[in-house]
Order: C-alpha cells, then structure tokens, then sequence
C-alpha cells in the first residue's frame, strides 16, 4: 500500500492526546452534550462515526449501549480503535465511498473529521450526501467543520506568516483561505456550511461553536484552576449558539435531520 499525505499525517499526529488536553475536553464536552442531546432517552440505536479517528466518539457511546460502526481510513487509527475495544465496528474505508454499508441503516450520523480534509464542494457534498444515505429517514446528521478566521488569526497572524500567505496566494483578497491537498486541512465559513446544508437536503436542528475561543487561549486554559476550567465550560455551553460568535470558533458542529 502507497500511503498518502493524511495517513502520514495521523500516523504521526496524537489525536488521544489532543482530547485530553483542555482545549479539547472543551469541543469534546459540548459535542457530547449535544450529541446526547440528539439521542435522548432512545436505547440500543445504530450509530455510525464516519472518518472515527481513534475511536474517542464511537467507544463513548458503544460504552452506553449503542450499536455502533467507525468508519476510519487510516490503518494505525483503525488498529487502536480494535485494541481499545471489541464494542466497536471498525472498518477501513473512505468517506466518499461507503461501498457496502446499507442505505438507511443507522439512526444517528457522525461526520466529525472527513470535511477537515476534503477541499472542494462537489467533495464535501458527496461526502454529505453518503452520509445522508446509510441515515435513516428521521435520523440525525452531525458534521464538524474547521473554521477559516481560527486559521487566519491563529496561523497567518499570531504565528507570523500572514506575508508568507498572501505572497503564495493562500489568502485571497477577501482573507479566505485557500488551501488544496497538500494543506491537509480544508477551511469554511458560515455560507459554506449553509451552501452543503441547502445542497443536501437536508434541515438544520442546530448549529454550535463546540469550542468558541478555546484554541486562541490555550496557555491561559492550561494555566487556570480545574475549579475555574470548569466555570470555563459551563460559559462554553451558555455560548455556543450564539450566532455573532459562531465564525470566530475553531470548530462548528451542524446538527441535521434527514
């Protein structure tokens, strides 16, 4: 097997470790939240976490007695997911192609990492729309996107490269990031995500900032108190619908309904 770009990037890349700092236990908490939310008191349902990672979403609710299948392309996230559980489906495929899984199989849809990494919109759509798919009529859809100002005031300003971009026309004139396959991650704004709602059919139930200004102000989060991180996250969950912040935070989650 030829491994591309991204399979070396997470072959790499602790994505464990990334939610279990506080920056993510913070998009992790508000995601659950909602993600809870969507199931409510409903027992033993068909749940499919499209592009898994390392299992952190899936094994979470196989633990709570869902029936669960992850969806992962990435061979050494696939194996850890294996070596964590045996609660969990884990199979290898790509987003775009969920050869052999059944049209409308499963009630609930997650969609949390492929859209970071897909960078045109015919790509993004056809992975909505395959998700869409294997979900049942009724069920619920929930995508994560990144969001292109965190790039643009994390990346081009406070790490200094904002001259560097605008020269290798990675910024275009309305600061929209402009990135391709070799960028390994793919950036939108609240129309983009609007444009593949309406695309596919879909409704939206809600959209949320999971972590708003976390990622601007991680030494401060690691630098505080667990009693005053906690106060942080009780202001995260009373903020993240709130629409003027939504295209400032880092990740927004579209919670949809077939």
């Amino acid at each position: 097997m030829v491994m591309n770009d991204l399979e070396k990037y997470y072959n790499k890349f602790n994505e464990d470790k990334r939610l279990l700092t506080r920056h993510g236990q913070v998009e992790f908490t508000v995601a659950k939240k909602y993600l809870l939310d969507i199931i409510g008191d409903r027992k033993n349902l068909d749940i499919i976490d499209i592009g898994a990672g390392t299992g952190r979403y899936s094994i979470f609710l196989a633990e709570l007695g869902h029936n669960v299948t992850a969806i992962e392309p990435v061979r050494k996230n696939l194996s850890t997911i294996k070596l964590k559980t045996d609660k969990v489906k884990a199979i290898e495929r790509n987003a775009l192609h969920l050869r052999k899984i059944p049209s409308e199989s499963y009630d609930v849809t997650l969609l949390f990492g492929p859209l970071y990494h897909l960078f045109s919109h015919e790509d993004k759509l056809k992975a909505l729309n395959e998700a869409k798919r294997v979900t049942k009529k009724g069920g619920h859809i929930l995508i994560m996107y990144l969001m292109n100002e965190y790039a643009i005031i994390t990346y081009a300003f406070k790490e200094n490269n904002i001259r560097r971009c605008i020269e290798e026309n990675k910024i275009d004139k309305d600061f929209r990031c402009i990135t391709s396959q070799s960028d390994l991650y793919s950036y939108v704004r609240l129309e983009d995500i609007n444009n593949l709602k309406n695309d596919s059919g879909l409704t939206r139930i809600k959209i949320v900032g999971v972590d708003g200004a976390t990622d601007y102000i991680r030494p401060t989060l690691n630098s505080i108190s667990e009693e005053d991180f906690k106060v942080f996250i009780d202001y995260q969950l009373s903020i993240c619908e709130r629409p003027e912040l939504l295209g400032a935070s880092s990740h927004v989650m579209d919670i949809l309904k077939k």
